[in-house]
């Protein structure tokens, strides 16, 4: 799948395919955990394709590289939805560029389906979120690195809103533990490694029991290496992360990252039948080395539940689309997932895995069925959603 439409084998006239919009990234600083969202929904387009694709007409995808740039989202999200004709987009991994593009998506009735775990506090009727929200990651974290590492909590962050929201839900959660925030800081989304090497400065001068870290991209990727070279050991002093998967753990160097802690419904590890065959599939496709990791997989299981959703709606009408999906289950890699018709979000089981000396991640905790998703924690539900 590459930039405008899907190739050869799986093309169709315009009449008789089921047209998507495709917006991930695969330059720019977000070039990593985009392109595995990109590589996950080709995959699952492929899949859907060579099985007769959806009511016996294929899927076609347009696709265009957003080079990491809010800018690019929102005009290339405007040039589907006008030129090509198109009122269904898979995309963003941000939740700057997810910011970037809603109006035009709301404004023109479409719908975006949005993989990414994200800081929650959102809902249109004009998504379906099939990424983790904050009753589904960052509470569990909280839990394992109170009771494993202690309760004093250094937080940064890349300076834009996931980190921010993220942060304020984690230190209101340390606080009603009795736990203490030593430090929070930002640096910018693209930061200079002078910038980096100060904050690891900083850590390493307070000594907190646990970082948490919502820098992303090839800020994240300079922040684990600093973090290494500066004598800070993370099976003693973990960074902890809710976005760090093994793809950027390759790049960094495994050999950096091994202790490093993440929160996620999915790790390649994950022993499902699902999984396996979804593992060797992703493999086949990409190379025998390929990182599969939470935002392949999402992406992945997301094109699957939209093709359930039209087979049932018949149409690619925003209405009845999500009105179809609304309910809808799928053996996803991760295990059984549904989206809920109470808030366009999805069910899943949260995970804890720690890095190992081979990249990927060892899962230490997992929660015994999918949670609810809970994205403005109306419930405040941390004793329901730290249950074993």
């Amino acid at each position: 799948m590459t930039d405008r439409v899907l190739p050869s084998a799986s093309r169709a006239r315009t009449g008789d395919a089921w047209r998507i919009g495709v917006l991930f990234s695969r330059k720019g600083y977000m070039q990593v955990p985009e392109s595995e969202h990109f590589r996950g929904t080709a995959l699952a387009v492929e899949e859907i394709n060579l099985a007769g694709g959806v009511l016996g007409q294929p899927i076609e995808p347009v696709c265009y590289d957003p080079e990491s740039s809010p800018e690019l989202y929102r005009r290339y999200a405007e040039q589907l939805l006008t030129e090509d004709n198109i009122s269904t987009i898979f995309g963003c991994c941000t939740s700057s560029c997810r910011k970037a593009i809603l109006a035009t998506v709301e404004r023109r009735n479409a719908l975006l389906w949005y993989s990414s775990l994200y800081e929650g506090f959102e809902y249109s009727p004009n998504v379906i979120y099939t990424g983790a929200a904050p009753n589904q990651n960052g509470i569990q974290l909280a839990r394992h690195l109170f009771t494993t590492y202690g309760k004093s909590f250094y937080l940064v962050g890349s300076d834009y809103i996931y980190p921010r929201e993220s942060n304020r839900i984690m230190r209101d959660v340390v606080a009603r533990e009795g736990g203490e925030v030593v430090a929070e800081t930002y640096v910018p989304v693209v930061p200079h490694p002078d910038q980096i090497n100060r904050v690891v400065a900083d850590i390493r001068r307070k000594a907190p029991a646990v970082v948490f870290s919502t820098v992303v991209g090839q800020g994240a990727q300079l922040f684990y290496r600093a973090f290494r070279e500066a004598g800070l050991d993370p099976r003693t002093m973990p960074i902890a992360s809710l976005t760090m998967a093994e793809g950027e753990i390759r790049a960094i160097g495994p050999e950096l990252c091994v202790g490093h802690i993440t929160s996620a419904p999915y790790f390649s590890t994950v022993d499902t039948p699902q999984n396996h065959r979804f593992v060797a599939a992703y493999r086949a496709r990409f190379g025998r080395d390929a990182p599969v990791t939470m935002y392949a997989e999402a992406a992945y299981f997301q094109i699957h539940l939209f093709a359930d959703a039209l087979a049932r709606a018949g149409s690619l009408d925003t209405q009845r689309l999500v009105e179809a999906a609304l309910g809808t289950e799928f053996d996803a890699p991760q295990g059984r997932i549904r989206i809920d018709p109470d808030n366009n979000h999805t069910f899943l089981r949260p995970r804890i895995g720690m890095v190992n000396e081979h990249g990927d991640f060892d899962i230490v905790w997992e929660a015994r069925a999918p949670l609810k998703p809970d994205p403005y924690l109306v419930d405040h539900v941390y004793d329901h959603a730290w249950s074993d």
